[in-house]
Formats: structure tokens, C-alpha cells, sequence
């Protein structure tokens, strides 16, 4: 069993105009323990290091910031903003989501460790420049611990107002030396995924004729479906935007379907690239595909009992931390200085041979593919630690 971190501290921060300075207040874990231990049971549980609260009054920005592991190197992850319907919503997603990060830079070969920020809130009526610059006081506060980028709901100019308060900041636009949206990225190594999962199961990565089933068309799952269309692939869409649904069956000519009807489609490939947890104990027994393999985060709902029940209706799952680490990379890039588009996609072509590595090991050893990629994951960043300890 996987030893949790100890000896940690959970930074609860409040922002305060004082002096004209942002001041935070630092609480130890024992002391928040007493306070509530459900919070304190749910990081412990998943080994983070580190949790800020972030909350200014005057903006009324609310924020979490998760930082589950840096042996590999500084948290990075890109801040998603989103409406959420409690603040233990939002606690769950970022301590879910910056976890995932942190295996995403392991198995991708990154040096970097893992962590996420979310924004609670509409993103549409609460992102001011004010806004989005107090919450990069915030990450700033941190000197580097954590690097932010862009993620649901963001762009690359909310990523401009909040470089304006920290250089602990990727996902610039390309003018000002940054790497740009990495969308397309992230969608490469989704269809190189995809690819590698239709190699294990037909014994061919040729997509022609392949009935594939997207589920989400933004920018990510929208760059998707063009790869898909291109190499002769069947395509059904579905999203919770009317608007960004016909802008993509318009450009493709993907067909679109309910966003309910996705689950009980005949299809080859499923493809969740919206929101996680959409593989749960109530739509598994729908689907109607060999293959899962999308973009999303989180898409299991419970790790282990989800991983294993598509394993036991004989679906191959390709693990989203692995074939969606192609926003990382591009903004791993830009972090490492130099940005370079070539050295981007040559990094991402390497989540094709994982893939298979992963799926290979997960049929030797007889357990899902889930539980085989975080055991990569795991396995180096443990080698790695043994050798940055102290002699």
C-alpha cells in the first residue's frame, strides 16, 4: 500500500487589502483537523502536499489550489473555472484533477510534479481583469511551487492578466514567446491514443470506417474530430452547447446525437473529451463499444471499480492522464524555455508506444489499464526520489 505523505501544511489564504499588500494567513494541519476532518481525510487520502484556499472579498474571486506532488519537479497545471454546486465539489475536483497531473508528467516522461487550481464561479460574468490578476498574487505567493496555465473556461488572455502578477505563469500566446492554446496538442495525443488502442484491439490503427462517438466539442474534442474525419472515421457528436455542435457537424460533417443517446449508441470508439466521471456504474452497462479513449479528466467515477468493470465487459480503456497529456507537454515546453513546436509533437508521438506499453502490461498482469498506468507513473517517480535524497 502506497505510503501518505505526513508532516505536510494545508495553506488556508485569505486575501486582504492591508497596507495596500495581500497578506495570507497560514493554519496548521492539526489545527484544521479539528476543524474538519472530512476535508483533512480527503487530502491525506490522496497524498497531497499542499492545499490553498484562495478568497478575496473585494473581486470575489474563491479559488483552490492543489498541489499533490513535487518530487519530479514544480506543480504544473493549467486553472479551470467552473460553477460548481458546493465548495466540497470543487475541493474534490481539484484534489482529483492535480493528482491526475501528477501521474500525466510521470508517465509522459516530464520533470515536473502535479497540482490544479479551480475558480469557483460563472465564468462568463466573473472574469474581470481585477479578477484574474488577484488570483495571480495568489500563485505568486507560492514562489514557484505551483505553474499555472489555461484549462476549462480559460484562455490565453485571462493567462495574460494573471502573468501580470507572476511569472509562475504558461499558456501565453505565441506573440508574447508562450506556446499558445494547447487544444491541438492535447487533441494529437488524444488521436494517437485512440490509434494505439485500436492497434491492441483489431490488430490495425487504421481508423477507416471505425464508428467513433465525441462526446464534448470544444476546442479540445473539436480538434479531435478532425483528426478522426480525415482518416476516414464515422463521427457522432454530442455537447451541451447547441452553438459549438453546429459550428462542428457544419465543418466535419459529424452526425449529431442527444447527449444522453452517446451511451446507447453502436459504436466502435467512445470518446468522452467534456467533464469527467462520465464512466460510472450507471452508464457502463450502455455502452455499445469495444474502445474508450478521450481527452477528459477523471473520466472514471471510482478509479478501481470502474477500471475494472470495463474490464470485465472486455472494453479496453486507454487512461485519460496519458493520451490527454498533450496540453502538458506543449506547456512543459514553454516552461522549459525556447518554446519549440516541433519538440512539442515529437514528445507527444511518444503517447502512442505508452499506450501500448500500458495495455500490453495491463493483460500480463490481469488488471485494468488504470491501475497498470498509475503503476508506471508511480514506479518512476519512486526512482526518481531515491535519487534526489540526501546522502
Amino acid at each position: 500500500m502506497r505510503q501518505k505523505k505526513a508532516g505536510f501544511r494545508l495553506y488556508l489564504e485569505r486575501s486582504k487589502l492591508q497596507n495596500n499588500t495581500l497578506t495570507c494567513a497560514a493554519m496548521d494541519v492539526n489545527e484544521l483537523e479539528k476543524i474538519d476532518n472530512s476535508v483533512f481525510g480527503q487530502i491525506t487520502e490522496m497524498g497531497h502536499e499542499q492545499v490553498v484556499f484562495c478568497n478575496d472579498q473585494s473581486t470575489g474571486l474563491k479559488a483552490i489550489i492543489g498541489i499533490h506532488n513535487t518530487v519530479l519537479g514544480p506543480a504544473l497545471g493549467g486553472t479551470r473555472m467552473w460553477n460548481y454546486a458546493s465548495d466540497t465539489e470543487a475541493l474534490t475536483d481539484a484534489l482529483r484533477l492535480s493528482r491526475g497531473m501528477t501521474y500525466k508528467a510521470a508517465i509522459t516522461g516530464l520533470n515536473l510534479g502535479g497540482g490544479k487550481a479551480v475558480i469557483i464561479g460563472d465564468a462568463s460574468k466573473q472574469k474581470t481583469e481585477a479578477f484574474l490578476r488577484r488570483f495571480g498574487k495568489f500563485i505568486n505567493s507560492l514562489g514557484g511551487k505551483y505553474w499555472t496555465a489555461e484549462d476549462v473556461n480559460m484562455k490565453t488572455s485571462d493567462m495574460q492578466y494573471i502573468g501580470m502578477e507572476t511569472k509562475y505563469v504558461t499558456g501565453l500566446p505565441e506573440t508574447m514567446g508562450g506556446g499558445g492554446d494547447p487544444s491541438p496538442v492535447t487533441a494529437y495525443g488524444t488521436y494517437l491514443g485512440i490509434k494505439a488502442s485500436v492497434k491492441k484491439v483489431y490488430g490495425t490503427e487504421d481508423l477507416k470506417g471505425k464508428t467513433v462517438g465525441v462526446q464534448g466539442v470544444g476546442q479540445v474534442g473539436m480538434y479531435l474530430v478532425e483528426h478522426l474525419v480525415k482518416e476516414g472515421a464515422k463521427v457522432y457528436i454530442t455537447d451541451i452547447s447547441q452553438e459549438k455542435l453546429k459550428k462542428v457537424a457544419s465543418a466535419s460533417g459529424a452526425t449529431v446525437v442527444g447527449m444522453d443517446d452517446i451511451y446507447d449508441l453502436d459504436m466502435d470508439i467512445y470518446a468522452p473529451c467534456a467533464l469527467g466521471a462520465t464512466l460510472n456504474s450507471a452508464t457502463i452497462p450502455r455502452l455499445k463499444c469495444q474502445i474508450v479513449a478521450g481527452a477528459a479528466n477523471n473520466q472514471l467515477a471510482e478509479e478501481k471499480k470502474h477500471g475494472y468493470m470495463l474490464m470485465d465487459r472486455n472494453i479496453t480503456y486507454a487512461p485519460d492522464f496519458l493520451i490527454n497529456a498533450g496540453g502538458l507537454i506543449n506547456v512543459y515546453e514553454e516552461y522549459r524555455g525556447d518554446y519549440s513546436r516541433k519538440r512539442t509533437y515529437t514528445t507527444a508521438e511518444k503517447i502512442y508506444e505508452t499506450c501500448l506499453q500500458i495495455l500490453n502490461l495491463a493483460e500480463d498482469e490481469g488488471i485494468s489499464s488504470q491501475e497498470a498506468a498509475i503503476q508506471m507513473a508511480e514506479n518512476r517517480i519512486a526512482a526518481i526520489g531515491k535519487i534526489k535524497l540526501p546522502h
